[in-house]
Order: C-alpha cells, then structure tokens, then sequence
C-alpha cells in the first residue's frame, strides 16, 4: 500500500464528516447537492481565490459508479443557496445514491489537494493528482444485512474516480484521479461500538463495556438502526433497522415555518442549527424581529421522539438481558431531551447520551478511522511474516 493515504469517511445524512492520514486534516461537509453548470456566475471572479474552498466547491465528477456520470455538482454550502439543491430523501439507500458517492469523491478530492497537509506522496501526471486512498467508510445496519455493502465496495474497488474542480477558489482547474487500494465498509452500529471501547490506539478504554450485552440506537437523517452488541459483536439476528430518522421532522418544521412566519429556509441544516444552537434556540427572524417557533419544533420532534422511544421499547423487550443503550448520531442530539424526559416519565431504562455534541457528530468517522489503522496494522503484520517465511523457505531449499 505504498503511498496510500488513510480516509476514514462518514457520509452522514446531515453532513461528511472525513478524517485523513495520520490525523493532519479533517473535513465537514454539509451534505447538499446540486446540479450545475459549467461556468456558474461570481460576483468579484478576480477575487475568487481570497474566498474558502469549502464554501465554493463546484465540481464535475466522472465515475462509472454513478448513475448520471460527467455530472457538474455545487456541493455543500454552496448548494444549499441553490434553489434545486438536493438531500437524501427518506426511504432512499445510501449505497445506491448518487449523492452518497458524489459527497465522498468530493471529500477525497479536497484532501488530494490540500496543499497544507503533510506531504502524501501522490503523483501529478499532466496537471492530474493520482490519489490512492485505504478508505474505512460504513452503511446504515439495515443496508449492510440485505448485502449492499458488496456491491458499494466492489464499484468504488474497480474503477478510477476523476474530480474536477471548475469554480472553485485556489482549486480551478485541478483534476484529481481517486483510486482505491483497499476499501472496508462497517455497520454504522457496530462502529459506534469499536469507538466506545477504544482509543485511536487501539486501546481498550472501557473494559466494563466489553462483556456486556449492550445496545446502541443510531439515529440518522433517514433511518433508525439499533444494534445489539454481545460478546464483543454486532448480533444480526437480533439488530434491528427502521425507515424512520429526522430528516422528516426537519423538512416539515422547514414547511411549517415556510407557512406561518412566512420565512424561507435553505436546508434541513438550518433546521437543526435553529434547534441545537446555544444562543436563541428556537428563535427565528421573522421581518427583523426575534420570533419563538417552539410550538413548531416541540410538537413535531416530540412525536419523533416518542416513535424512537417505541423502537426503543420493543428491541429492549426482546433482548431483555442488555444493561444499557446507548443513543448515537445527529438524530440523537436533536432528540435527546425528549428522550429524557419520555424515559425519566416512562420505562426508566439505563440510556447514556454523549454530552459532547462533537464527539457524537464525529463519532462514526472516528470509529472507521480505528477500524481501518487496525486493519492496516494486521495487514502490514501479515506482510512481514509472509516475507519472513518465504526467507526460511529459500533459505531451507538452498
């Protein structure tokens, strides 16, 4: 694997969220799209490359993996000022989106040409960056029990993936070519188990967590899955999937606000930036004036909650020996005082929720990045005792 670079990518429903090499860089990435033109308007074009790249990402991308291939994309933040701008939709799968590969090239891309990174050792062949990449990604639980992980790892292993930066400032007219070495896809479930018991070393950090029958509810912009962990795995018999997440509730609380304050709002990620922000949560602008929309978002998101809580109930009732839940994902951190106090008020199971809002958004990407160095470092392992058992052969046949 000379010269590959380790991408430890979540393509979350809300956002991309990529770490990269030895932890020198990172991504975030709304997850928004949009098709565009060629040669999309600026104002002040002179002063293109004064402006962030990751606000301005307008790309064509050029893959056989793609249902529509030779597309040019806004991406991002860009996007979301579009007015054709486009996320996942509920009952869509995640491997089998355009959108989930056109976020994740997009995101290898930026890091080929990131010039602040340590040295890769990618090589440029007229103007193009060859980047090859040992990818640790996942899929929702649900999609990973029906097999689509197959066939989302086989298209992004068989063929060359070319981004091209078209508008974009400090990066017009650079051209990336992503190949993969080696590409691993996990269960989103059982990688927010690998990151609770363990460090970026690889360490056990919660021994008390190892043995135990736990569960771990994910939820996602469009699905719920809760995975039950016991004697240090994922039981598929007993993990469950649900089409049901918050992007839902975020686009009816977006028309609801549409309709009665009469305010138009970019995306779902202002949804959720109007309900988690720490200063005048729940507050709009309505004609310059600080306007409550709380009826609006306790009364749809409490009903959210209490068919997550539902979920909740009947997988804890199946699997009944399990001493705690763990709540995980974006979803989780719009829902979780709803869930508390649904929980303080009902059943009183043992829930734990990640006080850091960082750390749970990060999470996912966190645990593939564990994954993927500890497969590298069984694999590199692997390499010198198969080289050091040719040596013995050889030197027994001379």
């Amino acid at each position: 694997m000379t010269n590959s670079r380790i991408a430890a990518v979540d393509v979350g429903n809300d956002a991309v969220k990529a770490l990269f090499g030895k932890l020198d860089s990172d991504l975030y990435i709304p997850n928004v799209i949009a098709r565009e033109v060629e040669d999309r308007p600026v104002i002040g074009i002179e002063d293109l490359d004064d402006k962030d790249p990751i606000d301005n990402i307008h790309i064509r991308v050029h893959s056989p993996a793609l249902h529509e291939n030779n597309a040019i994309y806004r991406v991002g933040n860009l996007a979301t000022k579009s007015s054709n701008s486009t996320e996942l939709d509920p009952g869509s799968s995640k491997a089998e989106e355009d959108q989930t590969l056109v976020m994740l090239f997009a995101a290898l891309a930026l890091d080929a040409v990131n010039e602040k990174t340590p040295e890769k050792g990618f090589k440029t062949n007229n103007g193009v960056i060859d980047a090859n990449y040992t990818l640790g990604t996942g899929l929702p639980l649900r999609e990973v029990k029906e097999g689509k992980d197959v066939g989302y790892r086989s298209q992004l292993l068989g063929s060359v993936h070319q981004v091209e930066f078209l508008v974009t400032p400090k990066y017009q007219g650079k051209k990336v070519n992503i190949k993969f070495d080696e590409v691993k896809v996990y269960p989103e479930g059982f990688a927010a188990y690998i990151n609770l018991v363990m460090d970026n070393h690889l360490n056990i950090i919660n021994k008390d967590l190892i043995d135990k029958q736990i569960l771990i509810q994910d939820i996602g912009g469009l699905s719920t899955d809760i995975a039950v962990i016991r004697n240090r795995n994922v039981d598929d018999d007993k993990a469950q999937g649900f089409n049901l997440g918050v992007s839902e509730s975020l686009e009816q609380i977006r028309e609801e606000i549409r309709s009665k304050h009469g305010v138009e709002l970019d995306s779902r990620r202002d949804v959720v930036d109007i309900i988690t922000r720490k200063n005048d949560r729940n507050h709009i602008m309505v004609k310059g004036s600080r306007t409550s929309v709380h009826d609006i978002t306790d009364r749809i998101l409490l009903e959210l909650a209490k068919k997550e809580y539902r979920f909740l109930r009947n997988v804890w009732q199946k699997n009944s020996q399990s001493e705690i839940c763990y709540f995980v994902g974006g979803g989780a951190s719009v829902l979780k005082d709803y869930l508390k106090t649904l929980n303080n008020n009902l059943d009183g199971f043992n829930i734990e929720f990640f006080e850091d809002e960082k750390e749970s958004i990060w999470m996912m990407s966190n645990a593939y990045y564990k994954l993927i160095s500890d497969f590298i470092r069984k694999n590199d392992s692997r390499k010198v005792e198969d080289k050091k058992g040719e040596k013995q052969k050889a030197s027994s046949s001379k």
